[in-house]
């Protein structure tokens, strides 16, 4: 094999991996700007519906009634497949979710919650 056709073949090989790189590269910002755009549309469409107490399995309520203790139960939203039941406590507004099964997801200042939505952030 000649020396130029060395070259050649060496000068297509690091092309080609410049070229991978660089597809690699554009892949891995794409992902990662498809995830982020998802999550935050995910996040923005935090719908809840205020429900009934009627409306609220009774293992639900009895969880909520749990996390309540020396407070109330002001309202029950719904979120999904989740509940959130909105607790007085203390002088604090507490937002409890929950699955169907009254297995606490989460907890969260209420106050919080609204004035982030407010803001539009």
């Amino acid at each position: 094999m000649s020396n130029q056709f060395r070259t050649i073949l060496k000068a297509n090989s690091q092309k080609k991996e410049m070229k991978a790189k660089n597809l690699v590269t554009a892949a891995a910002v794409s992902a990662a700007l498809f995830f982020s755009v998802t999550a935050q549309a995910k996040e923005e469409k935090h719908e809840e519906q205020t429900i009934n107490s009627s409306d609220v399995p009774a293992a639900v309520q009895q969880a909520a009634q749990a996390e309540a203790k020396g407070g109330s139960i002001l309202r029950w939203e719904k979120e999904g497949a989740n509940y959130e039941a909105v607790i007085q406590k203390k002088g604090k507004q507490i937002g409890i979710e929950m699955d169907a099964n009254g297995k606490v997801l989460s907890k969260h200042d209420e106050a919080k919650e609204h004035k982030k939505e407010r803001s539009g952030y």
